[in-house]
């Protein structure tokens, strides 16, 4: 029933919206190489990031975090009710809290929202934006003008003060940022059966930061981590990293576009994700036995408190303004990502390469340096390669798809070092 509900609510017509507001280079290498990290590129002449911190996106970096318990205590006091927050709402203010999402300072309300789903940027100022982010909710009795507390569990988090309640065309959201208002679409899917009928904007105040299994530094602690006169490369990631993936983010430090001596961060998102993922403390644990075997001081690890939404090339563009804000130059766009499938057909939403076209087409104006990712491909002959220098030289290319790999570890059978990290299969089969 509730369903069919939400396939009624995604199909709601233009005219659903309503509105209440108040005055307001590539070098062969097997996997046990050593020299992974060895500089290899030469700086592009002119690059507008050459020798510079990235500057956040808007040129501040939001802080709403309140900095005392006098503050804390009359921002609760001034609100009149509580709300408990979804796992994706949490992730959505704490990163609308500690500047993830500047220059942002609250939920859209509903100017904002209509004007980024329309055209991928905020109004007024025409900063790129990917994705709207939203505060959703059933409840009929917020108004605009509610200063409300916000909480997990028993720990306060932030209060908001409501701007304005409206009606979002659900379908048209989904179409305009996931390419499909198709319920066979995991973020459409979301929108219809997870997201609550209203959307409201308002201003929000930060009191505490999540406490989570896994520890997100803010953007402000990871840019004092970073070097400020080299280039950073943002990789990210929703699954465990196995060995192609390792070798795409360490090969794209030599990547011509990519200054000397650059560092990569390894930035995974650790937030809900798709239904059949790995959870995101599971996940954690991989990332972390990994850090530790591939130890090197041009990588770097954190992680993002981020909730995906597959939505592909907007996702893309959602992702760079992230980590510009986390101090990154350049961004590794890989083959379809953030790509979804229908859960019907099978079928891909999005072309192989439609995230790195509009990675390229908007990075200029965000001022991050898409570098597409390599097609690798492992060889008994020479490890891992392009695809185009195994096709070139005859090589003979060893494949394991991700469906025979999970059935592999479901049945404990042993997983070949050149496809992932024993460390990696280890936490894996300890938390199946």
């Amino acid at each position: 029933m509730k369903l069919s509900l939400a396939i009624l609510s995604i199909a709601a017509t233009a005219s659903a919206f309503t509105s209440i507001n108040t005055p307001a280079r590539t070098v062969s290498r097997s996997v046990a190489t050593s020299d992974v990290f060895a500089p290899m590129s030469v700086r592009a002449s002119g690059s507008q990031l050459e020798a510079a911190k990235q500057t956040p996106h808007g040129g501040t970096l939001v802080d709403l975090i309140l900095k005392s318990d006098e503050e804390k205590a009359a921002a609760v006091a001034a609100t009149t009710k509580a709300l408990q927050l979804s796992p994706r709402q949490l992730c959505d203010v704490e990163l609308l809290m500690n500047g993830a999402f500047s220059p942002l300072d609250g939920f859209m309300d509903e100017k904002t929202y209509q004007h980024v789903v329309d055209n991928v940027e905020l109004p007024d100022s025409g900063l790129i934006f990917g994705l709207p982010v939203v505060f959703d909710t059933d409840d009929e009795d917020l108004q605009p003008g509610d200063k409300v507390l916000l909480k997990d569990g028993d720990r306060d988090i932030a209060t908001i003060e409501f701007s304005d309640k409206f009606l979002p065309n659900k379908a048209y959201e989904c179409l305009k940022c996931y390419g499909t208002s198709e319920i066979e679409h995991p973020g459409s899917l979301m929108v219809a059966t997870e997201r609550g009928k209203y959307y409201m904007g308002g201003k929000i105040t930060g009191l505490n930061l999540p406490v989570r299994d896994f520890p997100c530094k803010t953007p402000a602690e990871v840019r004092e981590t970073l070097p400020d006169d080299v280039d950073v490369v943002a990789f990210q990631c929703r699954n465990p990293v196995h060995r192609a993936h390792y070798e795409l983010f360490t090969r794209a430090l030599d990547d011509p576009l990519v200054g000397e001596n650059g560092v990569v961060l390894v930035h995974p998102t650790c937030g809900p994700t798709q239904a059949d993922d790995i959870p995101g403390v599971v996940r954690y644990k991989t990332y972390e036995v990994l850090k530790e075997e591939t130890k090197n001081d041009r990588t770097r690890w954190e992680y993002l408190p981020y909730s995906m939404h597959m939505a592909g090339p907007r996702e893309a563009i959602q992702h760079m303004m992230i980590r510009k804000n986390f101090g990154c130059t350049h961004f590794i766009i890989g083959r379809d990502m953030a790509g979804s499938k229908s859960s019907v057909t099978g079928e891909d939403y999005y072309g192989a390469y439609d995230a790195q076209d509009f990675a390229k087409e908007k990075g200029p104006e965000l001022g991050v340096m898409p570098v597409p990712s390599l097609n690798l491909v492992y060889t008994d002959e020479e490890g891992y390669v392009t695809a185009d220098e195994a096709k070139e030289k005859g090589l003979s290319e060893k494949k394991l798809s991700g469906t025979k790999f999970r059935k592999m570890l479901r049945g404990g059978e042993d997983i070949p070092e050149w496809f992932a990290f024993k460390s990696v299969v280890k936490v894996l089969r300890e938390n199946n």
